[in-house]
């Protein structure tokens, strides 16, 4: 990753707190949950690749939905990846990390937060030029104080753990200087999406939103 697209990365999800990560079952919610979080102030979306609606709802909430930065992530392997940067998608977010999703990201112009959860993985994506990773899963990884523990020998490398983050846990992630953010599908819960209770996830976003 070239410093360069790690400061756009920053800049597009590092000023919230919270990345809703969503996984979408009817395409015809994507467009207004999309304007339930931009006015909730969370404008920063990730999509997860786990649906057969998921690229079309990138597509969907990236045309039609002002002031959405949406990104796509579950991506496993270059398939996916250039699916999802054709779909619109402004930033690519994968669970783990494999050679070849690294040379993807290497020949594409849109960021690439990859997936760690280890020391050794974290040193790894260190020597390819990485300094921000998704530590995921964060919970069932050690959670806020594997990250405390980690920032002492590996001082310049910042998160976003996701995984088991919740309203519960939140407070102890975002406390500590190595975490930028967090990702958590708590903003968006099913009942509301089902129900089509738009001002619930806006109401959710805005407490999200006001963490920091």
């Amino acid at each position: 990753m070239t410093a360069s697209q790690a400061e756009r990365l920053r800049s597009l999800i590092g000023n919230q707190p919270v990345i809703p990560v969503i996984r979408i079952d009817d395409v015809a919610t994507a467009v207004p949950m999309g304007h339930a979080l931009v006015a909730g102030g969370l404008p920063a979306i990730e999509i997860t690749l786990r649906t057969p609606d998921a690229l079309e709802a990138i597509r969907r909430v990236a045309e039609e939905v002002p002031g959405a930065v949406v990104g796509a992530g579950t991506i496993l392997d270059t398939a996916q990846f250039e699916a999802a940067e054709k779909a619109g998608a402004r930033f690519i977010v994968s669970p783990g990390t494999t050679q070849e999703l690294i040379d993807a990201a290497r020949s594409s112009a849109v960021p690439f937060l990859p997936g760690a959860t280890t020391a050794s993985e974290v040193m790894a994506m260190r020597e390819e030029g990485y300094g921000f990773l998704k530590f995921f899963p964060a919970e069932q990884s050690g959670g806020a104080p594997f990250l405390k523990a980690i920032a002492a020998p590996i001082p310049d490398m910042v998160f976003c753990p996701t995984g088991g983050v919740s309203p519960s846990n939140v407070a102890s992630y975002l406390a500590l200087p190595n975490v930028v953010c967090v990702g958590g599908s708590w903003v968006v819960p099913d009942a509301a999406v089902k129900a089509g209770d738009w001002g619930a996830i806006e109401r959710l976003s805005r407490e999200a939103a006001s963490l920091r």
